[in-house]
């Protein structure tokens, strides 16, 4: 199980280079977020939306714990 709070304080402050997409697993995702800056900034911000909103998922589809 993953902690919501902290994938969201990984997101926020590393978001950027991805490291919030390794700490769930998700490794190819956050080589991408790591080489194109976060999606050009743009994947970080809706990623920071998912978790708030509690739709950001762990590698096997399962949702992160509060």
């Amino acid at each position: 199980d993953k902690s919501k709070k902290v994938a969201l304080l990984l997101c926020i402050f590393l978001g950027y280079f991805g490291v919030h997409q390794f700490y769930v697993g998700k490794i190819g995702k956050g080589l991408l977020y790591l080489f194109t800056g976060g999606l050009f900034g743009i994947g970080w911000i809706v990623d920071i939306v998912k978790i708030l909103m509690g739709s950001f998922r762990d590698n096997v589809g399962a949702p992160l714990r509060e």
